[in-house]
């Protein structure tokens, strides 16, 4: 018999399969230890669970990198907001990275907005891993002191979609496939 998370009697989902190398490299058994400060980790385990369904967000003003101004929440009211939470070091981030930019490509109109928040020790580091790899979606270094006021949930990475209303329309933690990305965008224009 089948269990929820097996597509067959012997072989895991990918999601299922992925949650379990994530769950790896979160406990650094792949990753390498000079990938993080010693302080991510008690940093992770701190963090808070993904917001509920419904729930309100609101967004503090951070600046964006490569000198691209100033994220304002208030010019954000009204407007679908995707927060995506990476690292230029999280291999499930850089999977996913490719289909956020064809996501922030797709939107020509600014009928939504972006905010990719990197968690890199440095915001130098986060830079020169979007010049590399030609990322153009708005994206900010969410330093210590800023994740304070707005905590990173718990994995990595994080992508949340945030309604017109300012309430959670979609929370998901671990790599999402270009399939799944590219359905927000229902979301995103309703």
């Amino acid at each position: 018999m089948n269990s929820p998370d097996t597509g067959s009697d012997s072989l895991p989902s990918r999601r299922t399969a992925l949650g379990w190398l994530g769950a790896g490299c979160l406990a650094g058994s792949f990753a390498p230890a000079r990938s993080q400060p010693v302080s991510a980790a008690a940093e992770e385990a701190k963090a808070p669970a993904l917001p509920a369904i419904g729930s309100l967000m609101s967004v503090p003003a951070i600046d964006l990198l490569r000198n691209a101004g100033r994220f304002d929440p208030a010019a954000a009211q009204g407007k679908p907001l995707v927060i995506y939470w990476w690292s230029s070091t999280c291999p499930f981030c850089a999977l996913q990275s490719p289909s956020m930019e064809k996501l922030w490509q797709s939107q020509k109109g600014g009928h939504w907005q972006m905010l990719a928040l990197s968690i890199d020790r440095k915001p130098e580091d986060a830079e020169v891993y979007l010049r590399a790899r030609g990322y153009s979606f708005p994206a900010a270094w969410a330093s210590p002191a800023w994740r304070s006021r707005f905590p990173k949930p718990k994995g990595l990475p994080i992508t949340l979609v945030i309604g017109r209303d300012g309430k959670v329309l979609l929370a998901e933690k671990g790599q999402m496939f270009d399939e799944d990305v590219q359905a927000m965008a229902g979301l995103l224009s309703a």
